[in-house]
């Protein structure tokens, strides 16, 4: 018997106004002649487990790791601007980094559901970047990492598409799921 053990990633990004709405794009010539709305800035997106991350699970399941944890004293995200589509299993980082490292909300990681039942094997993250905190146009990769420094090991990698432009009042909301399945 053949046991096919994956582990996948989604990622949600949402960018909202300083009133709190999700933002939306300036609407194209399509959207105008038919008139549609304008395409709301809410992704979501498949991830990669980085060879870093590959590493990092490993390590975690050793009786005593020697690696640092993406946890709530440690985990963060960061995003950029220099998404390039090649070897992105290799990323250690994002590309081109805008802002700085932002540290994941309270209460998380956690699990999607309690041990035994459903969702028991879905990892969550989030991390919300307040207003003022980033100012930059074309944010197109995020990183989950496992510290704030040049230093920290990637987790996971994924993109942006399409690129989300942030400014100084907007605030950005990444969430993560990480699913462990064995089949």
């Amino acid at each position: 018997m053949k046991d096919k053990k994956r582990i996948k990633g989604m990622v949600s990004v949402t960018v909202r106004d300083e009133k709190g709405n999700i933002k939306c794009y300036r609407r194209g010539i399509f959207r105008k002649m038919f008139g549609l709305p304008a395409k709301k800035m809410s992704f979501k997106h498949h991830n990669t487990i980085t060879t870093q991350g590959d590493g990092l699970i490993a390590n975690w399941m050793l009786g005593t790791p020697t690696i640092t944890k993406v946890d709530g004293t440690n985990g963060y995200m960061v995003v950029g601007t220099g998404w390039t589509g090649s070897s992105t299993k290799a990323n250690t980082s994002v590309n081109t980094k805008t802002g700085d490292y932002k540290k994941l909300d309270s209460g998380f990681p956690k699990t999607k559901a309690a041990f035994g039942n459903e969702g028991q094997n879905v990892v969550l993250y989030r991390a919300s970047f307040a207003a003022g905190s980033l100012n930059s146009n074309g944010i197109n990769e995020v990183a989950l990492m496992n510290g704030n420094s040049s230093a920290a090991k990637c987790l996971a990698y994924a993109q942006i598409t399409p690129a989300v432009n942030v400014t100084a009042s907007d605030t950005l909301q990444i969430d993560w799921q990480i699913t462990v399945c064995g089949s």
